[in-house]
């Protein structure tokens, strides 16, 4: 699993933890529906700290939080 995956599957983990919607994590983030939906999208390729951080806040967690997790233990060499 590479970087991105990990991200999203940490977000949507976080999600359906609280019984929430992606759609509901971009409004409590002040994010765009849109630009939740496109980081979800399988052939994006990179997402910025920036969103993440905000992603975070919505989620009342701090990035330590967020990183803290198994996702990003064991993640392939991104350098190719």
């Amino acid at each position: 699993m590479g970087v991105k995956d990990a991200v999203v599957k940490r977000f949507q983990g976080l999600c359906e933890e609280r019984g929430i919607h992606i759609n509901e994590l971009a409004n409590r983030s002040g994010i765009t529906p849109s630009t939740a939906y496109s980081m979800m999208d399988a052939r994006r390729r990179h997402i910025s700290i920036v969103t993440i951080k905000k992603f975070c806040d919505g989620l009342n967690i701090s990035l330590g939080e967020f990183f803290s997790s198994s996702e990003f233990d064991d993640l392939e060499q991104e350098i190719e």
